[in-house]
C-alpha cells in the first residue's frame, strides 16, 4: 500500500477527488490554494495522477451530437428554475464548464468515478476496463484485489440473446491458450479466484465472448468477442 495512504489516509483520499474532479467547486479552490504550501499533498495528487494516467488511453474522443448541448442547457435550466423556486434567496448560474465537456470525457469521468469508490486496495492494484471492439465503450470493469482474485463488475447495461451467454476469459502473455473464467449474466456482479492460475500481471488478456448456451464446447473461445481489455498495474 502507498506510504503516502499509511501515513494519511483522508489527505490520500482527498487528494484522489481533486484528481477524478469529484470535489465540489469549493472545496476544489480550498485545496487549490492548500497546494502551494502543502507538500504532502501535492506529493499525493502528484501520485493520483501517474496512477491514473494509463486509463486516459483507454477511452477513444468522440465528437458530441450537435443535439447534447441544448439538452444540457435545458437540463441546467430546470435544475436552476427548480432550485430557485425551493430557495429564492439562492441563487444558481451555470458554470461555463459545462460548456467544455465532451461525451467522451465525461464517460471517462464516470469510468474514473467508478475506480474511486471501489478503492483503497492493497498493493499490487490492477484494473482492467472491458470495452466494446467495435465503438470503446466501457462495458464491465474487472479490480484485483490481489494477483490471484478478481472482481467483475458491470458499468453498463448488457443485452444477450435468450439462446446465447456471456463467458468470461483471461490469458497472460506467456499463456498458450485462454482460459475460461465462467460464465457471466448481464449486470451481475462477480468474485473470482484464480489460486489455480499464475498471479495476475500487467497486460494480462481478458473479454467476454457470446457463447451457446452452457458455455464454450471446445473450453476456448469460440462466439464473437463483446468486450476486451488488458490488465494495467496501478
Amino acid at each position: 500500500m502507498s506510504t503516502l495512504h499509511q501515513q494519511d489516509p483522508e489527505l490520500y483520499d482527498l487528494a484522489g477527488e481533486y484528481v477524478l474532479g469529484t470535489l465540489a467547486a469549493d472545496e476544489r479552490r480550498q485545496l487549490e490554494q492548500r497546494l502551494a504550501q502543502d507538500e504532502p499533498l501535492r506529493a499525493a495528487v502528484a501520485e493520483w495522477e501517474e496512477r491514473l494516467h494509463p486509463l486516459t488511453g483507454l477511452v477513444v474522443p468522440q465528437t458530441p451530437s450537435t443535439r447534447l448541448w441544448p439538452r444540457v442547457e435545458r437540463s441546467l435550466d430546470a435544475l436552476a428554475r427548480a432550485r430557485e423556486a425551493a430557495e429564492p434567496a439562492r441563487g444558481w448560474r451555470r458554470l461555463g464548464l459545462w460548456r467544455g465537456l465532451t461525451a467522451a470525457s465525461l464517460a471517462m469521468s464516470l469510468l474514473l468515478a467508478a475506480v474511486l469508490v471501489y478503492r483503497p486496495l492493497p498493493e499490487p492494484r490492477y484494473i482492467v476496463v472491458l470495452v466494446a471492439p467495435e465503438d470503446r465503450a466501457p462495458g464491465w470493469l474487472v479490480q484485483a484485489r490481489d494477483p490471484r482474485e478478481v472482481q467483475l463488475i458491470p458499468l453498463a447495461s448488457v443485452e444477450v440473446p435468450a439462446d446465447k451467454v456471456l463467458e468470461f476469459w483471461t490469458k497472460g502473455d506467456d499463456w498458450s491458450q485462454p482460459v475460461s473464467l465462467g460464465l457471466v449474466a448481464p449486470g451481475e456482479r462477480l468474485r473470482i479466484t484464480m489460486d489455480e492460475l499464475p498471479p495476475l500481471a500487467p497486460n494480462q488478456l481478458f473479454e467476454l465472448t457470446l457463447e451457446q448456451a452452457g458455455g464454450s464446447p471446445t473450453g476456448l473461445p469460440t462466439g464473437p468477442i463483446q468486450f476486451i481489455g488488458r490488465a494495467v498495474e496501478l
